[in-house]
């Protein structure tokens, strides 16, 4: 695989990949449901997150959920497997929205990174974080950095030296960092995850 070498120009991220080995992006199916279960792992751990996900899955008995078959269930069913008010919400909007718009997996993988961040970004309940994670965990996309992640932020500036008391100029020196990774973004931040051992569900 040719990231390594990229890469590995960076030192600090070359011991991180010469400790780690390699890592291998995977292209998923069924969006709309990666989609529903990052909102329902939003600001949980990874180990309530995926309790949830499976209660919300025997819902359906077996079958695959689809954007119908989801807006079929009633919000106090939602609520009763531990969803809060706003999360069931979320989860009707993304389904409405995803029949409206006709989203289907096929249509999604051939979207450039912006475009789909920028329509998956008019959900209510969806923000840039989300968008970027289906991003670089779903859709297979190689080079998407996400500034707005808390363990990034973390690992760089413990890797790099790099004070995170001015926001501002904290940002701007991140990218900085980041945009010598391009076009390899997504490993580096693999990478980096897994240095904290905090790889987003």
């Amino acid at each position: 695989m040719s990231y390594h070498k990229h890469l590995s120009k960076d030192k600090i991220l070359k011991k991180l990949i010469k400790d780690q080995g390699l890592h291998t992006l995977q292209l998923q199916q069924n969006i709309l449901l990666h989609l529903c279960g990052s909102i329902m792992g939003q600001q949980l751990s990874t180990k309530v997150a995926a309790v949830l996900r499976s209660r919300f899955l025997e819902l359906f008995k077996g079958k695959k959920p689809t954007a119908k078959t989801i807006l079929l269930i009633p919000h106090d069913t939602l609520r009763s497997i531990g969803l809060s008010n706003a999360k069931a919400e979320y989860i009707k909007n993304v389904c409405r929205f995803f029949l409206e718009h006709k989203l289907t997996d096929a249509r999604i993988h051939r979207m450039p990174d912006e475009a789909f961040i920028a329509l998956i970004t008019q959900i209510k309940g969806v923000g840039k974080w989300t968008a970027e994670m289906l991003l670089m965990f779903s859709l297979g996309r190689e080079d998407v950095f996400s500034i707005g992640d808390l363990g990034l932020q973390k690992a760089i500036s413990e890797l790099y030296a790099l004070p995170n008391t001015n926001k501002k100029e904290f940002e701007s020196r991140v990218l900085a960092i980041t945009q010598q990774w391009s076009p390899y973004r997504t490993y580096a931040c693999i990478h980096l995850w897994r240095y904290l051992d905090a790889t987003p569900g």
